[in-house]
């Protein structure tokens, strides 16, 4: 039962985050292709490419890093700024594991500080109490 729990609390980081991505991605609908790399089985980027007429552009970018245990630990998300021309830092997420507590973290890009600012509203943190 506290297995079920946990496993539904992590679910739900999980679809806060692809609700995240979603957003910005509204409206796009079939107009998206996405190209994953992986390494050692785990997905390590993806790039998300936007059809433009004839032409796919540059849209958004995912970077993601994992402990020895193949745990998520770092979620980076980039957007493609055209004027640019290259790849701008938007959203990152932070996953700590403790014990039996994961906390996730969110944070935004500020481009007047040029650095990432913590949102404290967006932080979650689960416990599992039968690991």
């Amino acid at each position: 039962m506290k297995t079920k729990t946990f496993l539904k609390s992590l679910a739900l980081v999980a679809i806060l985050f692809v609700n995240v991505c979603a957003a910005t991605a509204r409206g796009n609908d079939g107009n998206l292709f996405y190209n994953t790399e992986e390494k050692d089985g785990v997905m390590t980027e993806q790039t998300i490419y936007k059809k433009d007429g004839q032409t796919l552009s540059n849209y958004m970018k995912h970077n993601y890093e994992y402990d020895s245990h193949k745990r998520m630990t770092k979620t980076e998300t980039q957007k493609w700024d055209s004027n640019k021309n290259k790849w701008c830092n938007n959203l990152l997420i932070t996953y700590t594991y403790t014990g039996k507590t994961v906390t996730t973290n969110y944070y935004q890009w500020s481009s007047k500080k040029k650095e990432y600012i913590l949102a404290p509203e967006l932080t979650v943190t689960l416990d599992n109490r039968d690991i």
